[in-house]
């Protein structure tokens, strides 16, 4: 696996974030006839809270972020986004296992959502996510939190 950490993001990395969702997501939205140069990168600006964000480096430079925004009935993990240049490295499920395992060590459940027909949606499934409903476009996935041992819970964030 690559060398990898977090740092709270800023609202500097707006810009290069929105590019890199745009890269991203752009087959997806392509196949279901929903890609919009200008609004794949608004959308992301639009929810951008810098507060909820983390940015994801590899061997020190920019790969990626990742939100997790506080709500009434579950923390809702958005803007999961890494460098196809990163994927397949293992970085997705070990940023995936830290911040699912804060949630859990807090008895919080999960939301998400992810685009219809996503190779991310496996990723998200063997973390114990479970489809809960979907349209023609979107799939909202839910994980209960898991009673963990306190030394199986990984570091906190920064």
């Amino acid at each position: 696996m690559a060398d990898w950490e977090m740092r709270s993001a800023t609202e500097a990395d707006v810009e290069v974030v929105a590019e890199l969702r745009a890269v991203v997501l752009r087959a997806d939205l392509e196949r279901l006839g929903r890609y919009d140069d200008q609004r794949v990168r608004q959308r992301l600006r639009d929810g951008f809270a810098a507060a909820n964000t983390w940015v994801i480096e590899v061997d020190g430079g920019f790969a990626g972020c990742v939100a997790l925004r506080p709500a009434a009935e579950a923390h809702w993990l958005e803007h999961f986004y890494l460098d196809p240049a990163v994927q397949g490295r293992g970085v997705g499920g070990a940023v995936l296992r830290t911040l699912l395992g804060r949630c859990d060590r807090d008895g919080i459940r999960v939301r998400l959502i992810v685009l219809r027909g996503s190779a991310a949606a496996r990723l998200y499934e063997r973390h114990g996510f479970t489809p809960e409903r979907e349209d023609p476009v979107d799939v909202v996935m839910m994980r209960e939190p898991v009673a963990l041992p306190a030394e199986a819970v990984p570091a906190r964030l920064p």
